[in-house]
């Protein structure tokens, strides 16, 4: 049984989720936000590290997944989010973790079958896969 860390990088709010992957599939394991408030970069850089570092320490992940930066309309805000994504990147590295690199569309499309997939309907069926009966936190 191996575990398995994803994470959604943002300056603001980072996700993440954490699962077992077995002989029979993924079972869920933990998922939630790490919000990062509205201080400075640096410091919400920090709490991101701080907050990645302590999801690895709590479960124990031998590997995780992380979103790959998209260029947005906005270069500031694609800016952030690499940074916030480095912040996670760096956590898991001095970890020990193994890394893998997303693109969104190709989550969409392993999770739900087509690439431009919208966020509800990759949330239901991530709530399928893992039979989840609520909603994860968004």
């Amino acid at each position: 049984m191996t575990l398995i860390l994803g994470i959604d990088p943002g300056s603001r709010i980072t996700g993440y989720g954490v699962v077992r992957q077995t002989a029979r599939g993924c079972e869920y394991v933990a998922s939630g936000c790490i919000r990062t408030g509205s201080g400075e970069l640096p410091e919400r850089l920090q709490i991101v590290f701080r907050g990645v570092s302590e999801i690895i320490a709590q479960h124990g992940p031998v590997t995780m997944g992380i979103e790959r930066v998209f260029m947005a309309r906005n270069a500031d805000s694609a800016l952030k989010l690499g940074q916030a994504r480095g912040a996670a990147i760096v956590a898991a590295t001095e970890a020990g973790l193994e890394i893998a690199e997303y693109s969104a569309s190709q989550v969409k499309q392993a999770v739900a079958g087509s690439g431009g997939a919208n966020k509800e309907q990759v949330m239901l069926m991530v709530m399928h896969l893992l039979k989840l009966t609520q909603k994860p936190q968004i």
